[in-house]
């Protein structure tokens, strides 16, 4: 539960520095002030889910149903707010991709944007599994979205540099050997971080482009178990694609050491982060 280390601090400085700027506009501060609550909310689900977990001294905490109840119920009142809202200057229902394209979804952007949060909240938890592995990913991913969001929301931009502040300053106690672990309460609030932020700056493909070693990470769990399912014999046991999952666990039983994996996947997010920023920018 290291979460509650920073990222509290790091969403109210966000606030506080959205209000102290006078260039940035109302909308702007008001899109800050959801996307914080956004983290908190789900900073605060998973510290019950970390505080289960030490109460009981197992690994078992609230039970995968309740979380996930809880995640779905804070991204529909994040998103039903968001489409409420009348005073924002941009047309939140449309992707916009690189090279001005967009696809407007209508109502259905909603159903989208409700599932980006979940979505990137658990790819955040699955790639939380290595010593210093989500704060340095996390960190340059804050960065890197950023960059994108800047021309259009800066407090939002403030927002993303704040947070990944608030990684690099965890990761100096998270980095390998560890001293303190970030736990669901970092890691769920990170995910829901990135999309609330992506949400309300029109930057999902964006999101998806930083984020897309967060991805893969729940990709390769969906297809290791998809996989040994299809593949059961008549004893009930199936074949694995991966020797592990989440992907970086097969890495290490590939031989890789857990420094050599992290580092990977910080120049993975680093890579990801500089072609996205391109191809907006560009």
């Amino acid at each position: 539960m290291g979460g509650i280390l920073f990222v509290p601090g790091s969403a109210i400085l966000a606030i506080l520095w959205a209000y102290l700027s006078p260039a940035i506009e109302s909308a702007d501060r008001l899109s800050v002030i959801g996307v914080a609550i956004l983290t908190l909310a789900y900073a605060a689900i998973g510290w019950i889910d970390d505080w289960q977990v030490l109460r009981r001294k197992s690994n078992k905490g609230i039970s995968p149903r309740l979380k996930l109840m809880l995640q779905i119920i804070c991204a529909v009142l994040f998103c039903s707010w968001m489409s409420w809202r009348s005073d924002l200057t941009i047309d939140l229902t449309q992707i916009l991709f690189p090279g001005g394209v967009t696809l407007s979804l209508g109502f259905a952007f909603w159903a989208l944007a409700g599932f980006t949060i979940v979505a990137e909240s658990n790819a955040t938890n699955l790639t939380d599994g290595l010593d210093g592995l989500m704060g340095g990913t996390g960190a340059v991913a804050f960065l890197g979205l950023s960059a994108i969001v800047a021309p259009t929301s800066p407090a939002l931009a403030l927002f993303c540099i704040c947070m990944s502040g608030g990684c690099l300053g965890f990761l100096f106690f998270n980095r390998n050997p560890a001293r303190v672990f970030m736990g669901d309460t970092g890691s769920l609030a990170l995910g829901a971080a990135l999309a609330g932020v992506a949400i309300a700056s029109n930057t999902l493909f964006g999101l998806l482009l930083v984020t897309g070693l967060f991805f893969f990470e729940t990709l390769s769990v969906i297809l290791q178990v998809s996989y040994y399912k299809a593949t059961k014999d008549e004893n009930g046991i199936g074949k694995r694609m991966f020797k592990m999952a989440p992907f970086h666990h097969h890495l290490e039983l590939c031989g890789w050491s857990e420094i050599n994996v992290v580092t990977t996947f910080y120049l993975v997010t680093l890579c990801l982060s500089v072609v996205a920023f391109l191809l907006y920018t560009v």
